[in-house]
């Protein structure tokens, strides 16, 4: 047996952790966190304070105490519960499309040989250097004469397929390793069997940072549901809090109540994603 020398910690049991220094990255990277989730935090406090505290000069930092009133009073003042209802309907239509026709389309530029194929390929990115204001009046009178004005099928159409998710589709399929796809065809897979039941099982990585990316994007999208719905009723909830935000200016609690609300589905797909996501932005293959 050896004695510890002085002066040095003992390192425990054999394969023990070892508490090591924090990285430098880590020590720039923890702030800056904090002040990210900072505004989240409050508003979260914000949502729970009554009329006179969040109007106090200067405010709370923190709730004094919880009070619900702005969250009972904004179910019952407005028709929040069902433009929360649209913008759910609504996203999963275009999450569902979107991973459907990106996916296709992008295993088609990736693997089908096809005249033109790159040119149309180039064509189809290019789209996204297009600012979606230059199109807002020609897509309103194709709507408008398709009599799809003020209608849920407004929101959802122009967003059943994206140039960002066939890009992100045909970068990744073009990484996919053809072997499997070889040995499928050579089981008597037509292509698409080869598709649905070998590739699509392995791109999961990319199909889930694609529904996370088109998820986010379609419930925050505030310019196009105020273009297309005149109706309060099929408002979208971010179109929905506009316009409540614009009759209750000074009403605080409520406000906060509903950006709490609105808030909450996209950090819970996200948190769910996550993993999906990061594999699909690193390039992993996993069966």
């Amino acid at each position: 047996m050896t004695a510890t020398p002085a002066g040095t910690a003992p390192t425990g049991k054999p394969g023990a952790r070892r508490w090591k220094m924090p990285d430098a990255r880590h020590l720039v990277l923890a702030p800056l966190s904090i002040l990210m989730v900072l505004p989240f935090v409050y508003m979260l406090g914000a949502s729970v304070m009554t009329r006179a505290q969040i109007n106090r000069y200067p405010p709370p930092l923190y709730p004094p105490g919880v009070d619900l009133s702005g969250y009972q009073e904004l179910l019952s003042d407005s028709q929040f519960p069902r433009w929360f209802l649209n913008s759910v309907l609504v996203s999963a239509a275009i999450v569902l499309s979107q991973v459907v026709l990106c996916s296709m389309a992008g295993y088609a530029f990736a693997r089908l040989r096809f005249s033109g194929r790159k040119v149309a390929l180039v064509l189809v990115i290019a789209t996204t250097l297009i600012p979606f204001q230059l199109t807002v009046i020609p897509t309103f009178l194709i709507f408008h004469r398709l009599h799809l004005i003020n209608t849920l099928a407004a929101l959802i159409v122009p967003q059943l397929a994206s140039a960002l998710g066939v890009y992100l589709m045909t970068s990744f399929f073009q990484n996919f390793p053809r072997e499997l796809e070889e040995a499928a065809r050579i089981d008597g897979c037509s292509r698409f069997g080869v598709f649905f039941r070998v590739v699509l099982p392995v791109a999961r990585p990319a199909l889930a940072a694609l529904a996370v990316i088109t998820f986010i994007y379609a419930w925050n999208d505030l310019f196009w549901p105020l273009v297309a719905i005149s109706s309060e009723d099929k408002y979208t909830v971010q179109a929905g809090l506009a316009t409540f935000q614009g009759q209750h200016r000074a009403d605080w609690p409520k406000i906060m109540a509903g950006t709490v609300l609105t808030t909450v589905p996209v950090l819970a797909v996200f948190i769910i994603g996550q993993r999906r996501f990061v594999q699909a932005l690193a390039g992993a293959v996993k069966g």
